[in-house]
């Protein structure tokens, strides 16, 4: 039975992570901010553990992840999935402050949860890193600098990682998601059409012009990946950023 990790698992493409893998047999734990949602995943996944936790917060984030650990009796899979958009601005109008804040939760979190994670993960038999990052993180993305910034520096990460663990059997890879299905991005595409007086279909034809594939990526299709990752089907793929995005040219 794996023993899994998975930060910022309470909703979104985490949540689906969750479900992903408790279907298939693991034992998970899950780290996030939002205590309410934690609230609702215990619910509807009794046998998952919570830990509350802001990730930017380095001594909550070593006692949040050596808990959640203990919980699952050792580890075997981390997902760091945490992050968070950040402004949106032109460089020369974002606040140092903002920039920071993105920067020690999205890349300084995953730092740190790897950080912890890693001598549980040398006692595995089949230790896996997986690391999510963007589309941002090949493409660029104007007016989210820190965003792209801090996404760019996840791939950094997850193959001096692989190089780094791969003698201790560790694989470590990036997923890099393009626009994700989803009431979140059903909002985005209402206010884009407010703003512009188009209709939504050709706002979301606008959103898909710059892929091959005209559909948005699904949150089940990443969790799937995620599996698979994980899985000794995949036992020889390491340090990789792989895109699941319908083929995304450019980010805007």
């Amino acid at each position: 039975m794996k023993k899994v990790l998975i930060t910022a698992g309470a909703a979104g493409i985490g949540r689906e992570m969750v479900g992903a893998f408790v279907k298939d047999g693991a034992r998970v734990a899950v780290v996030d901010i939002d205590a309410s949602a934690l609230e609702a995943l215990r619910r509807e996944v009794p046998v998952a553990s919570t830990e509350t936790c802001d990730l930017a917060d380095v001594e909550q984030t070593a006692a949040a992840v050596e808990r959640a650990i203990a919980s699952l009796g050792g580890l075997d899979v981390l997902v760091n999935n945490a992050g968070i958009a950040g402004p949106t601005a032109p460089v020369e109008r974002v606040r140092p402050e903002d920039w920071d804040r993105v920067m020690r939760v999205n890349l300084g979190g995953t730092f740190n949860v790897t950080r912890l994670a890693i001598p549980h993960l040398k006692k595995s038999s089949a230790g896996c890193i997986i690391n999510m990052s963007s589309a941002a993180g090949r493409l660029g993305y104007p007016q989210r600098a820190a965003y792209a910034a801090s996404k760019w520096g996840i791939i950094g990460l997850t193959k001096t990682l692989s190089m780094e663990l791969g003698p201790d059997g560790i694989r470590a890879n990036a997923i890099l998601p393009g626009p994700v299905a989803g009431e979140r991005m059903e909002r985005v595409l209402a206010g884009r059409a407010a703003a512009s007086g188009r209709t939504l279909e050709q706002e979301r034809a606008s959103a898909l012009v710059n892929q091959s594939l005209k559909s948005f990526t699904e949150a089940h299709e990443i969790a799937a990946l995620a599996l698979f990752l994980a899985s000794d089907a995949a036992k020889t793929i390491s340090g990789q950023a792989i895109s699941i995005d319908g083929d995304m040219h450019r980010s805007v």
